[in-house]
């Protein structure tokens, strides 16, 4: 389930919501207030490295440039 930032029309506040796929938008409110006039904001994100011991592409060298397989 993602993480999605909002922020409260009515009074300001920011904060985050776990949302699940199932989740009507009415649903969703401001935890201060309890406002439904709330807008969704860019967040930032995440990407992890995985711990596979190649590449995704061709190594010419045979040491990946990127340090996967140290």
């Amino acid at each position: 389930m993602p993480i999605y930032s909002y922020l409260c029309k009515n009074c300001g506040e920011k904060f985050d919501l776990l949302v699940g796929v199932t989740v009507e938008k009415e649903e969703l409110k401001c935890k201060k207030c309890g406002s439904k006039k709330i807008t969704r904001q860019i967040s930032g994100f995440s990407v992890g490295k995985s711990s596979s011991s190649s590449c995704d592409f061709s190594c010419p060298t045979g040491t990946c440039p990127l340090g996967y397989g140290r």
